[in-house]
């Protein structure tokens, strides 16, 4: 009977815990936070057939803080966000393939090339920039001429053709210049 209490009080501190370490998913952890997580889920486990719960919640408590001090050094010092989670790798350059970079990241072409089918992306050269970040995401940037329409871009075009029109139709000369133009025409049709 005695395991069942320690096993609800290992879930409830392991919610706990985890509630208060973040909110990010497994594809956002840096190796550290892995390394943290999975021996938090080791650690939870122990207990449960041996006695030492206090311990283990304690040990569990301290997992985190460490997690904590490691996210606040990183948000404070530019060169530990370098050193504990990395900093993104360029792989593809204005539709070229760094390959050298690939190799530092024992990445293949082919496999590169899955990861941009998986967005969407049909061909390399619509790709300003791509990078890999450091929790092994593809993060992306597409030519001008190759980025979706998007809300504003529509807008602009509607101004500036809303504007071409009030300046056609507010200028003293449109109407000697249209009537010019007409008469041309009709002088031509007849």
């Amino acid at each position: 009977m005695d395991f069942i209490w320690n096993s609800l009080i290992l879930l409830i501190s392991g919610v706990f815990f985890l509630r208060i370490s973040g909110r990010k998913s497994i594809s956002q952890m840096t190796i550290a936070h892995t390394i943290i997580m999975i021996s938090i889920g080791s650690l939870i486990v122990q207990p449960i057939a041996e006695k030492s719960v206090t311990k283990t919640v304690i040990i569990a408590g301290i997992f985190i803080l460490f997690t904590i001090i490691l996210e606040f050094l990183q948000l404070k010092l530019n060169f530990m966000e370098k050193i504990i989670t990395g900093k993104s790798i360029i792989v593809i350059d204005n539709g070229n393939i760094d390959e050298d970079n690939l190799k530092k990241l024992r990445l293949t072409v082919d496999q590169l090339e899955m990861r941009l089918r998986q967005q969407g992306i049909s061909q390399i050269d619509y790709i300003k920039s791509a990078t890999i970040e450091p929790n092994g995401q593809l993060g992306y940037e597409l030519k001008r001429e190759y980025r979706p329409l998007t809300v504003g871009d529509f807008e602009k075009i509607i101004c500036s053709q809303d504007n071409k029109n009030k300046v056609t139709n507010n200028n003293i000369f449109s109407e000697v210049k249209y009537k010019h133009m007409n008469n041309t025409e009709n002088k031509k049709l007849k």
